[in-house]
């Protein structure tokens, strides 16, 4: 019997099946890439992604982020312009993303709130030898007056709530100084006597958009001021 040719007493062959290797390693895929090529590729994705020139709209997501944890306590006075003026100024997904590195996440939005009936928000404040001072969160209706003799009146914008795309603020400042603080992103319109804007706000460096919200300032100043300005004053250093 001739089993090395295959004879009719050929038992079961001996030969070992052949194995085949993959030339990419382990964990490759069936188009030959495996996990370390599809990271490398999900890398740069991202990196272009973060190259990307953005939208208004994208910048104004930014913005609302930014206020929001400002009105939280998480950013100070000083980090609170910087990143707003950031934000506005932004050319790409870059320069947005780094400005929000820091913030707690951004959890979800609540629902509108019921209505409920009675009186909106205040649309009225008067002080003779004294101070008005609205700051923090508030809502702003869509039309404020603040009346100030021989006082002080400071309002506070910044994390405040308006409530139309249009406010109107009427002041007067009798030997008196009205502050309106404004953050930067708002459109200003000012009217009056005695109104003043602070240097700073007469080149923002910026574009606003067009829905950009507007304020509009009606001011009267008998031997005082009504300044807007998108920066709080310096306050002084503790002596030690």
């Amino acid at each position: 019997m001739d089993v090395a040719n295959g004879g009719p007493g050929n038992l079961e062959s001996t030969a070992e099946p052949e194995t085949v290797v993959s030339e990419t390693g382990p964990g490759a895929t069936g188009n030959g890439a495996g996990p370390e090529t599809v990271g490398l590729r999900a890398s740069d994705r991202e990196r272009d992604a973060v190259g990307l020139r953005v939208s208004d709209r994208e910048r104004d997501v930014v913005v609302q982020r930014v206020q929001t944890a400002f009105a939280e306590g998480c950013l100070d006075d000083t980090e609170f312009d910087e990143r707003m003026r950031a934000a506005l100024t932004a050319r790409t997904r870059g320069d947005l993303d780094v400005l929000l590195t820091d913030l707690p996440a951004e959890t979800a939005a609540p629902g509108p709130a019921p209505a409920t009936a009675g009186r909106g928000p205040g649309r009225l404040a008067i002080a003779l030898k004294s101070s008005v001072r609205r700051g923090g969160r508030w809502r702003v209706p869509e039309r404020y007056t603040t009346v100030v003799y021989k006082g002080t009146g400071w309002l506070d914008l910044r994390a405040a709530e308006l409530s139309g795309p249009v406010t109107t603020f009427v002041a007067v400042a009798y030997k008196s100084r009205v502050t309106i603080l404004v953050p930067p992103g708002l459109r200003v319109e000012m009217t009056g006597f005695g109104v003043t804007q602070g240097a700073d706000e007469e080149d923002p460096e910026y574009r606003l958009p067009t829905d950009a919200p507007v304020i509009h300032v009606r001011g009267v100043a008998y031997k005082g001021t009504v300044e807007i300005t998108t920066r709080p004053p310096e306050r002084p250093a503790l002596r030690r």
